[in-house]
């Protein structure tokens, strides 16, 4: 009797990783190739009216999207309070233990790499889209790479990063410069905390990463709600990115995919570490596509993602029961969505004029648009940024 008791656990544990392993899969079918950021690949005008969030709440693409991530996360937390937790974990450990127990000397070194790599690109601050003409910004960029490799330096780099964001300010919007506001906080906070290994703050440096990539996934992805149409010439271009689903159909479930695993950034650890894993997958393979720009430009956020995945630690609330461990999940979903959602909407409804909208450029005379180009994707001035 204890032998078929035992059986029938593990087959009950087996069967509920196979709905995950198969949730997951769906929903990085539906999210792969639309990790390239869109604003670096096709038109926007950053100042025009989002789409009304009830379009999103009344789309049934975006609820079956819901629907599958749910089963994912229910199976996760399943899987977590069963005895097939501790083999898993030990397998991810055993796995991971020699980036995690180097983390601090790689993460250094994506970051250095980074800002190596937009300095022999040239003409930006940061990302792609946000092109300057000022030489200076450049070589400030390698400076900041230097800065990292040594510990009395880095809040250095770190106050570097924050300065290059509020310099962009002069050309670029604020509400277009939050789309990398929580990226830069986090690894500038790395830097400061990973400074001084005697503070007692020094423990949380990997968690300020994690919440900095995670917030960066949740607000970038509401444009794939808000902005479906900047997607279109994408769709048009490459329709094999969405694997024969409709294009109507393939955004909002993308668009769902993204929030949901930035969300699971913070949530337990199987969780936050089978999102971290499938959002590598993910944005590994929108390089091919997308090329170097997409690679360079995503990656301090891969670099971060291999931490996520390797780190240990405890995260995410400790609930005793199952069904209030399950029923957690969707309530803190439907918190993040609003808090986050709420945030976007109505931030660009407060820094922008919907009455007039006949135009891409500012009062100022900031252009806000582009024409997707393969060759130039920002423009003939971009040429810097040849895939």
């Amino acid at each position: 009797m204890a032998d078929n008791s035992e059986h029938r656990s593990r087959t009950r544990i087996w069967t509920v990783l196979g709905i995950s392993f198969t949730a997951m899969l769906a929903t990085l079918m539906a999210a792969a190739p639309a990790h390239a950021h869109v604003k670096w690949f096709a038109p926007y005008v950053v100042g025009t009216a989002p789409a009304p969030i009830t379009d999103t709440l009344a789309n049934g693409w975006f609820w079956a999207g819901i629907a599958l991530v749910m089963v994912f996360f229910a199976a996760a937390v399943l899987v977590e309070r069963s005895p097939t937790a501790t083999p898993v974990n030990s397998m991810f450990d055993r796995l991971t233990f020699p980036l995690w127990r180097r983390g601090d000397d790689f993460m250094r070194a994506i970051i250095g790499a980074f800002f190596v790599a937009i300095f022999a690109v040239g003409g930006v601050y940061l990302t792609p889209d946000l092109q300057t003409p000022n030489e200076w910004v450049s070589w400030l960029q390698l400076l900041i790479a230097l800065l990292v490799f040594s510990q009395r330096t880095m809040p250095l780099a770190a106050a570097g990063i924050i300065g290059l964001w509020v310099i962009a300010l002069r050309d670029y919007d604020f509400f277009h410069l939050l789309d990398y506001l929580a990226l830069g906080v986090g690894i500038a906070g790395y830097l400061v905390l990973a400074a001084n290994p005697e503070s007692r703050w020094y423990q949380h440096r990997f968690t300020v990463l994690r919440w900095g990539v995670a917030i960066a996934l949740m607000w970038s992805s509401l444009e794939k709600f808000a902005y479906a149409e900047w997607f279109y010439p994408l769709v048009e271009e490459r329709p094999f990115l969405t694997f024969g689903m409709p294009r109507d159909m393939f955004i909002p479930m993308a668009g769902v995919a993204e929030f949901t695993m930035g969300f699971g950034l913070l949530w337990t650890p199987l969780i936050r570490r089978l999102s971290a894993v499938a959002l590598i997958i993910i944005f590994t393979a929108a390089v091919y596509p997308f090329g170097r720009i997409d690679l360079v430009g995503h990656a301090l956020i891969m670099g971060t993602l291999f931490l996520i995945a390797a780190d240990p630690s405890p995260s995410g609330l400790k609930l005793p029961q199952m069904t209030l461990a399950i029923g957690s999940v969707p309530a803190g979903l439907l918190a993040a969505m609003v808090l986050v959602a709420g945030a976007y909407w109505g931030l660009h409804g407060t820094f922008y004029d919907y009455q007039d909208q006949s135009t891409g450029v500012t009062a100022e005379g900031q252009l806000l648009t582009h024409r997707p180009n393969a060759e130039y994707p920002h423009g003939e001035s971009a040429s810097t940024f040849q895939q």
